[in-house]
């Protein structure tokens, strides 16, 4: 409890470990507001896992800063001691995994790459670090095991460094005093059980101390329930359809039917995969994540996917920054399968009565049935005539306007391409043009969820008189501010009646270890205010009305 005690407060972990002979990152603890040494980093001493860190590049950033991070701080970890130190750019984060029993022994089992980060937190870890030479893994090492000793520690911990990647010279950060998220990645590659050896520590026995050898290479991915496109908003949703890939380890709780909420962490599952060689591993993981398959809830797999094959991924070229550098890179849309949509709604069953059945029959040729679907708030009208089991046409209209329209005539359009769907249990195969896609399956009330690669879409149909107006949809324009995800009311900055400029703070919504401002989408008066601190809202919940100037 003392070493837990001793590591859990960063103020105190700093000073033990440089009173050993551990390098430390310059920082304060004290006279926050006075710090002059930019850009710097704020962090919770009582805090871990990125959450609450918050990057200062000037004088001027830093009260709003300190009391950002002092909020979030005493809402997750009951204690808003703060410190500061000096901001290292693009650094690489490499942590050490240590062992040490109740004889003294301490040991450590290697080094993890942890630098691929969003939001200073980790989506992918690797071991053994493509940077990390035998000398300076010796070195760090050493210095993991007198942080361990500084403090008495007895079981599981990592030693986590800032490591420069141009000099190699690393700074002690924190010390998690427990097993971390990416554990398994040292498993693989050391053949050992940690979870095993701490119940063997627990039960007094000692360690061996001999040399620990590393064998291969093991990538770990995080799938988080999140849209990296969105600023890796949260999501959430039900687990319609889950189908978790062979060949590699798999860590998850989830289970079809489970509902995925804002009140916890957004990761869902851990997908690690194993290989001789580094290169062989990313593909191995790469692989997998393309089996993978969610379907109701929109998970960060694509993202996974890209950042996996990144040329500078696969080079090794790592540092904290790049996730952020080239994001734009990660997160391109790929076109939606509307046509395979629409042939999932034109086969599916729609009740007993033959005359409401929209299968476009009539005496003669087939005529055209027009689909009004919707995904990622685009709205497009797909055309199907025939049997799609059989022999279809398919087509899509440039135009949105139309409406789920049973018997539309000839004339709604020029002829499609030809089309078919087979069922495959949970799965279907969709031929258009000549070109067959495999896509997992399932449907919810009037959605169709389709998933393939690790990607999933989901579509809405819009019936007749339906004006097809998704909650959101609203142009900023229109005044409205909604909430970007679900997750509950930390902050309200503006009362009702107040004026206000665009792009002022109103509203702050926290979700899984995140905090989003909501900002006023135009000068105006902030004429409704519909939710108050603590209030949970869901995504896309009206949180505000803002009154231009001249309504």
């Amino acid at each position: 409890p003392e070493a837990v005690e001793a590591m859990g407060d960063t103020i105190r972990a700093k000073a033990t470990v440089a009173a050993a002979g551990v390098p430390v990152v310059p920082g304060a603890a004290e006279d926050l507001a006075d710090w002059d040494d930019f850009p710097a980093l704020i962090k919770p001493s009582a805090g871990g896992g990125g959450k609450g860190m918050v990057v200062v590049r000037s004088a001027a950033e830093l009260p709003e800063a300190l009391e950002s991070a002092r909020r979030t701080a005493v809402n997750a970890f009951g204690d808003g001691t703060l410190l500061i130190e000096r901001y290292i750019d693009s650094p690489r984060h490499i942590e050490i995994q240590v062992m040490a029993d109740n004889h003294g022994n301490v040991i450590h089992l290697g080094e993890r790459e942890c630098s691929l980060q969003r939001r200073h937190q980790k989506i992918v870890e690797e071991a053994p670090s493509p940077f990390v030479s035998p000398e300076l893994r010796e070195a760090m090492g050493a210095a993991a095991v007198e942080a361990a000793r500084a403090v008495g520690y007895s079981g599981a911990g990592t030693v986590e460094f800032i490591v420069d990647g141009s000099t190699g010279a690393y700074h002690f950060m924190e010390m998690n005093t427990r097993l971390q998220v990416e554990h398994p990645v040292t498993e693989l590659v050391t053949g050992l059980d940690l979870v095993e050896l701490q119940v063997r520590v627990a039960a007094g026995e000692r360690l061996p101390v001999e040399a620990v050898r590393l064998d291969g290479h093991a990538v770990e991915a995080r799938v988080y329930a999140e849209d990296p496109a969105r600023g890796f908003l949260p999501t959430g949703g039900r687990v319609l359809l889950l189908r978790e890939p062979d060949g590699v380890r798999v860590d998850s709780g989830l289970a079809e039917g489970g509902v995925v909420g804002s009140a916890f962490d957004p990761m869902l599952s851990k997908v690690v995969a194993w290989a001789p060689t580094r290169d062989e591993a990313l593909r191995a993981l790469d692989r997998a994540l393309s089996e993978n398959v969610l379907l109701g809830v929109t998970t960060n797999v694509p993202f996974l996917r890209a950042l996996v094959t990144h040329p500078a991924v696969v080079a090794g070229e790592l540092d904290t920054g790049l996730v952020e550098r080239v994001l734009p890179e990660l997160t391109g849309e790929v076109e939606a399968p509307w046509e395979a949509a629409a042939l999932v709604f034109h086969a599916l069953p729609q009740g007993s009565d033959p005359w409401e059945v929209t299968d476009g029959w009539r005496m003669g040729a087939a005529a055209w049935t027009s689909w009004r679907l919707e995904s990622r708030g685009e709205v497009r009208t797909v055309r199907v005539r025939g049997l799609p089991e059989i022999s279809a046409e398919i087509a899509t209209d440039d135009a949105d306007d139309g409406r789920v329209t049973p018997g539309a005539p000839d004339g709604a359009g020029a002829g499609g391409v030809s089309a078919r769907l087979v069922r495959l249990g949970g799965a279907i195969a969709v031929e258009v043009a000549g070109r067959t896609t495999r896509y997992a399956c399932v449907r919810d009330g009037e959605t169709v969820w389709l998933g393939a690669g690790g990607r999933s879409w989901s579509f809405t149909r819009h019936l007749l008189g339906d004006p097809g107006d998704r909650p959101g949809a609203a142009a900023a324009g229109d005044g409205v501010v909604r909430s970007p995800m679900p997750g509950t009311v930390l902050v309200v900055k503006a009362q009702q009646g107040e004026q206000v400029t665009e792009g002022q703070p109103l509203i702050v919504v926290e979700a899984m270890k995140m905090e989003h401002t909501i900002t006023a989408p135009r000068d105006g008066v902030l004429a409704e205010l519909a939710v108050k601190v603590g209030q949970p809202v869901d995504m896309d919940a009206v949180l505000a009305v803002v009154h231009g100037e001249d309504a």
